[in-house]
């Protein structure tokens, strides 16, 4: 590893213009990351932006530190635009520019930790075992003798507590405590963290949940504990997709129950399917690449076309 963030290092030092993408949707460890990197290439002197192809979830934004983030493709067309850094992504498509970056070709950096990754950059800077891809940034800082600032360690601390889900996880590993605590101690603001992500529930938004456990059904055949919301369930308690985060894990915590199911809908006929798991034996990623996604061995998930009822029932007949 340490090999590859040096010729990452040593490439970006020689760029004319960085684009940093985010996945589509970002959580906080795609953009606490996006971050991160962003302030270590403006300490380079780098002339760089922060592209993602959806908004940024309110919530999500104080990580943001004066950052804007681009929303237009047209950020490709720059002519200098010669290095593309995608983060936290499996693929191209989950990171939503793989018909951008075909028109504007320029040197993909992959930095992920995602088990299902297609290795498709120049350089692919991907650790599976890591929690994050917080992780995998705080250790090439390390390899690349990177000062960590403060808001930057704030950054790489709410990627490492999303995908950890608050330290209750799989992904909760040693490696991922000792880097915790070396965050902390580079000034890295928990209590922030908490409270902008999670101590920020209002009345609607916990009788959405309440919706949510109403509807739980367990398929016996297959292990799977399913529900699911609608677009109108949204708009009927004025929530925003976005701020029911964190459901799929906390429904994780289900006793007895081999695969843990979220569906969800939008009026454009998508479909976004999140798998969790907390059992050694099962790899819902594998799972999920059924359908085109991908994931982790314990959380996985992907987006189609279709409705509710027909994708669960592909699920639960091709498991």
């Amino acid at each position: 590893m340490k090999s590859t963030s040096l010729q990452i290092h040593n490439h970006l030092l020689s760029a004319k213009k960085i684009i940093i993408v985010p996945h589509q949707n970002p959580d906080g460890d795609a953009i606490g990351s996006a971050v991160a990197i962003s302030e270590y290439l403006q300490a380079l002197g780098k002339p760089t932006a922060i592209f993602c192809a959806t908004l940024v979830a309110p919530r999500l934004t104080f990580l943001l530190n004066g950052h804007p983030v681009y929303s237009s493709p047209n950020i490709f067309s720059d002519i200098n635009v010669d290095t593309i850094i995608v983060l936290d992504s499996g693929d191209l498509r989950y990171a939503g520019v793989d018909k951008h970056l075909y028109k504007h070709p320029a040197t993909i950096i992959n930095i992920d930790h995602h088990t299902t990754n297609e290795h498709y950059g120049w350089h692919n800077l991907v650790m599976p075992a890591a929690s994050s891809t917080a992780e995998v940034l705080y250790h090439f800082f390390t390899h690349t003798a990177t000062k960590i600032t403060s808001h930057m360690a704030t950054a790489l601390l709410a990627g490492l507590i999303t995908d950890t889900g608050n330290f209750t996880n799989s992904a909760t590993t040693p490696t991922a405590l000792k880097i915790t605590g070396a965050l902390l101690r580079q000034g890295g603001n928990l209590s922030l963290i908490n409270n902008k992500t999670g101590k920020n529930k209002t009345l609607n938004i916990l009788r959405l949940w309440g919706t949510i456990l109403s509807r739980l059904e367990n398929h016996e055949p297959s292990g799977i504990t399913h529900t699911y919301l609608t677009e109108s369930d949204y708009n009927n308690f004025g929530v925003a997709e976005d701020e029911i985060e964190g459901i799929s894990n906390f429904l994780n915590n289900l006793d007895n129950t081999k695969i843990v199911l979220f569906l969800k809908d939008n009026s454009a006929g998508i479909v976004k399917a999140s798998f969790r798991t907390t059992q050694d034996d099962v790899d819902v990623s594998a799972i999920a690449k059924k359908f085109g996604g991908g994931g982790h061995k314990k959380a996985a998930g992907f987006t189609t076309n279709g409705t509710i009822d027909e994708v669960l029932q592909k699920i639960l007949t091709n498991k």
